[in-house]
């Protein structure tokens, strides 16, 4: 099929590599030129572990000039959203980018169906994004379809999850809208539902809702067992074994970061109290999140007077396998530690140059340089962070890395 994918972010990109891969011809549109360039040049704007290879096996078209949706039988609607000051979901990329695709349907002859990727409000697709379609003078289920499609890529593991998918999730204006999305989807292997479009965008969020309850969760029980001097890990193991419980999900620490997870759960908060309803259960996920790095910082001054201190952080990225730093939470710690006077050095195989561009002011250095602070902080679970030599250091472990327990003084987060 024809395909344009809106947005070349980490979700867009992904999703239009692998597209061509599977035999589709693909254009990506953007407004970031830079972006654009290093796509036509078959270089990555980001870290996605396979991609680069997968880049240079496609023959992909990036392009700033929406063109290209002139001939497209599907569009996919792949730009961000991001958190306002009150938490609710911001639509001003999701607004543009259909105004751009309203403006190109006024010319555009054949149907086409525009499918909505990005993690939106339940409503969003039927009452914002149709109207604005439908303001190019073309009438929605005879010249067009629109269809809500959420994606559920992990990242680092984004091409294995898209290819590999778990459901496939199908939100239609009307058959004729979802038929197409099918015949997108006809050669993937995984249970396909389809439903309306508020429902679609709901399961994208209540999701992610559930994974992250499930995170603070595991953390609360571990910050009891921390007070009891019981091991949460084995807890969690016993856990693990209910099929109703599962064990994924269920590593404690310091809570979770990244670009969907706090923004979504605030989404949903949000747009629960607009439609009159209090979320206590998901404010109270966000209230243990906020809180939990910061133990870090309560433990490790047990052990060291943070004023004139020098801190090591291993990790900034929000998880192992990007070099993501949004809503990481190395930034809090990092905040917590410079206002009280320390001196924070910091590593990670992937993310320097990203949380460099928030603090500066920290040092940037080698594993080895860590591992001559005063004291260690592990943030990020990397997995070579496993094979140091932590003997006679002080270490405060915020993900569980069982190398880190030869430290002559060794604390865990809630164990």
């Amino acid at each position: 099929m024809r395909i344009s994918v809106i947005g070349a972010g980490r979700v867009g990109l992904v999703v239009g590599v692998c597209f061509a891969k599977l035999g589709n011809e693909v254009a990506i549109v953007d407004v970031d030129a830079e972006k654009v360039k290093a796509i036509n040049r078959k270089a990555c704007p980001f870290y996605e572990e396979g991609l680069p290879e997968l880049l240079n096996q496609v023959n992909i078209e990036a392009s700033c000039e929406p063109r290209k949706i002139e001939e497209a039988e599907v569009i996919l609607l792949c730009v961000g959203t991001f958190s306002n000051k009150d938490g609710s979901l911001s639509l001003d990329q999701v607004t543009e980018a259909t105004e751009r695709i309203s403006d190109v349907l006024k010319r555009k002859e054949d149907y086409c169906v525009v499918a909505v990727k990005s993690t939106v409000p339940p409503g969003t697709t039927e009452d914002l994004i149709s109207s604005l379609l439908q303001e190019s003078g073309k009438r929605i289920g005879e010249h067009f379809g629109v269809c809500a499609t959420p994606e559920f890529l992990r990242e680092g593991k984004a091409i294995h999850d898209f290819m590999n998918p778990s459901r496939i999730i199908i939100g239609e204006y009307d058959k004729r809208s979802g038929d197409t999305l099918m015949n997108l989807y006809k050669n993937f292997n995984a249970p396909i539902l389809r439903t309306n479009l508020r429902t679609a965008e709901m399961i994208k969020l209540a999701c992610n809702a559930f994974l992250a309850t499930k995170i603070s969760f595991i953390n609360e029980i571990g910050n009891i067992c921390k007070k009891l001097d019981i091991d949460v890990y084995e807890v969690a193991k016993g856990m693990g074994f209910d099929e109703r419980i599962g064990s994924k999900f269920l590593n404690a620490g310091i809570g979770f970061g990244g670009s969907c997870l706090p923004k979504d759960i605030k989404g949903l908060v949000s747009k629960s109290r607009q439609v009159g309803y209090e979320p206590g259960l998901l404010q109270e996920v966000l209230n243990l999140n906020e809180k939990q790095p910061l133990k870090l910082v309560d433990l490790l001054k047990k052990h060291v007077s943070l004023k004139g201190a020098t801190v090591g952080l291993l990790g900034v990225a929000f998880k192992p396998e990007t070099d993501d730093v949004r809503d990481s939470r190395a930034a809090e710690i990092a905040r917590a530690l410079l206002s009280q006077g320390a001196i924070v050095k910091a590593y990670d195989p992937l993310a320097t140059e990203n949380f460099r561009l928030l603090f500066p002011q920290i040092q940037y250095v080698s594993k080895q340089e860590v591992l001559d602070c005063d004291a260690i902080l592990i943030v990020t679970e990397w997995e070579e962070f496993d094979k140091l030599d932590y003997k006679g250091k002080i270490v405060i472990d915020g993900r569980r890395v069982a190398k880190a327990k030869e430290a002559k003084i060794y604390e865990g987060v809630c164990w």
